[in-house]
């Protein structure tokens, strides 16, 4: 083989390669897309009425502010249940400090769970480390 097919031969395989990795980042952001997509749409109205109520009724606090993604994230994951919640709002209304009742808790990060049993926990909890937190039932078919 002459020195003008080897290269031919490398470019091919290059191209092939490049070929081959732009189909598989393709094939990942689809994926992660879709992951995303059907991660933010809502649950059904009302199916979390009973297990956030329970939740609020077991003397468990959630601590969060209305600027914070997560605290958003974690209402979003009841849907409109979320008005059920114990939430206590953190933040004073121009954000410029935090309210009495947070900072006599010393709440530091947001979203912060408090529960029951004493133990305090800060993040977007899974519904099923909320279930297991509070002892309140998860509704039938949650993952």
């Amino acid at each position: 083989m002459n020195e003008h097919s080897k290269k031919q031969t490398d470019h091919k395989k290059s191209i092939k390669k490049l070929r081959i990795a732009t189909w598989i980042l393709i094939a990942v952001a689809v994926v992660l897309g879709g992951y995303l997509y059907i991660k933010t749409i809502p649950p059904p109205n009302g199916k979390y009425d009973s297990f956030a109520k329970c939740i609020a009724n077991t003397s468990t606090t959630f601590f969060g502010a209305f600027w914070c993604p997560h605290c958003h994230d974690q209402k979003t994951e009841f849907g409109d249940s979320a008005q059920y919640l114990p939430y206590v709002e953190c933040s004073l209304p121009d954000a410029s400090g935090q309210t009495q009742v947070c900072i006599d808790n010393k709440i530091q990060e947001y979203p912060t769970w408090r529960f029951p049993d004493g133990s305090v926990t800060s993040g977007i909890q899974t519904l099923q480390t909320l279930s297991e937190k509070t002892g309140c039932a998860l509704p039938t078919g949650t993952n």
